[in-house]
């Protein structure tokens, strides 16, 4: 079984500019976030697989996943443990003939049909959302709300890894609804302490309720 992380930070230099990718996932690794997607949606390849590569040292030596968002030539390149790919994006299961089968692909849906297509074309998990209004992404289409995501858990057998507008304060109540982690931006990039910010997730993702949550629902499996 491939691990799948509970707490994904993406790192962004367009919604901040104070810390670099590579700084940013230092001070999330230490307040304790176990996956790392290297998000970068500008800029020549060249300079993202040598960011790419910054970020696969950072995330090697401290154990923790580390994931490319949208660009499966950045991964291979940097050797990143996978990608994280939208709906528009390369399709899931050419980047998994690309990749092969150890390393992770993660899907991202807005609705049931949309996780579902993931799941059946392979991913390991799928990024569902947006759950709440976010600014981070343009596209990223109206706010699902708790419902929709609490109904879709029992339909679908691969972790779901909510997204869009997460923050500490509605973190818990994304749990309770069965997902399996969370994955945010804005939370941590942009605040003045992300590793702080980092731990505010974690005192609620990794809680003794949150994991209870977890065991109660059916466990991933590929």
């Amino acid at each position: 079984m491939k691990k799948i992380g509970k707490l994904h930070v993406l790192t962004d230099v367009v919604v901040q500019c104070r810390f670099s990718h590579a700084e940013l996932a230092r001070r999330a690794i230490a307040g304790g976030a176990d996956t790392i997607q290297f998000r970068q949606k500008s800029g020549s390849t060249r300079s993202m697989i040598e960011a790419g590569c910054e970020i696969r040292e950072v995330c090697k030596n401290a154990g923790v996943i580390f994931l490319v968002n949208d660009r499966v030539d950045v991964a291979l390149a940097c050797g990143a443990d996978g990608v994280h790919l939208g709906q528009d994006d390369f399709p899931i299961p050419l980047a998994r003939s690309i990749l092969g089968e150890e390393r992770i692909i993660g899907g991202s849906g807005g609705s049931l049909e949309e996780v579902l297509k993931c799941q059946a074309e392979g991913a390991d998990y799928v990024g569902f959302g947006p759950v709440y209004p976010t600014s981070s992404k343009a596209d990223a289409g109206p706010a699902s709300g708790i419902e929709p995501l609490r109904g879709l858990i029992s339909k679908v057998s691969i972790p779901i890894v909510a997204i869009g507008g997460i923050t500490p304060e509605n973190a818990g109540g994304v749990m309770s609804a069965g997902a399996w982690g969370v994955a945010v931006i804005s939370a941590v990039c942009c605040r003045e302490n992300p590793e702080g910010a980092v731990r505010e997730f974690v005192r609620v993702i990794f809680s003794p309720a949150a994991e209870g949550e977890r065991i109660t629902r059916r466990e991933p499996h590929d």
